[in-house]
């Protein structure tokens, strides 16, 4: 009889997948379609935390019993203004642009619901991203890439050839789209803590040496 891995990642993110690997939990992969439209005058806290929370449950249906699903979304805030995944090159363009030169916060919400009894446990961590002031023609060539057409905010942290950002102190997995040390907070909350060290294999994998892991190892002030 085969074992039920332990988690349901509901999300088709790269990413998050190859994050979510490194806290050493067996995992199942689902994809669910819902709505992202921000609601009128919805913060972009409570924007995330509540769409990290519809696609905990909207994968529901087709989790194991005993599984805990994983649901995370991730905004790009500047001026107060959600940015999303552009529609287009001029966009990513726009987008790019509003960007350069200027510190925006990348707001990452994550739930962990219990299949056991519905139960959900939820979080938001907030980012600080500093943008360096990189060229149109930079901008352009990136753009050429596809990549910024599936990013929120247009653009990739991890983009190895673009590299966007100026500097950083804290937490690059979570503008990556999944804060794994908070994960591995919420999962020990629930009885199921990391089979590895999510702190150190994070930073050995994203090559990042992160000043702010033990925040979000312990119960910190959801402000």
């Amino acid at each position: 009889m085969m074992e039920t891995n332990l988690l349901l990642l509901s999300s088709n993110s790269p990413r998050r997948r190859q994050l979510l690997a490194l806290g050493g939990w067996s995992f199942d992969l689902d994809s669910s379609d819902i709505d992202e439209t921000p609601l009128a005058d919805e913060t972009a806290r409570d924007y995330v935390r509540r769409l990290a929370v519809a696609k905990s449950r909207a994968a529901q249906p087709r989790a194991k019993n005993g599984q805990f699903i994983i649901g995370a979304d991730t905004a790009v805030v500047i001026d107060s203004d959600i940015l999303g995944k552009p529609v287009d090159a001029d966009q990513a363009r726009s987008m790019l642009l509003r960007l350069r030169g200027r510190t925006h916060q990348v707001f990452t919400g994550l739930a962990v619901l219990s299949t056991s009894d519905s139960s959900i446990q939820s979080d938001v961590v907030v980012t600080d991203v500093p943008m360096r002031n990189y060229s149109m023609e930079e901008i352009d060539q990136y753009i050429q890439t596809g990549d910024p057409l599936d990013k929120a905010g247009a653009y990739g942290i991890q983009n190895p050839d673009f590299q966007p950002v100026a500097s950083m102190s804290g937490c690059y997995a979570s503008v990556m789209g999944l804060p794994l040390c908070r994960l591995g907070y919420l999962m020990a909350q629930v009885g199921h803590p990391p089979f590895a060290s999510v702190a150190q294999n994070c930073q050995d994998t994203i090559h990042y040496d992160c000043t702010v892991f033990q925040n979000y190892l312990k119960a910190v002030p959801d402000s």
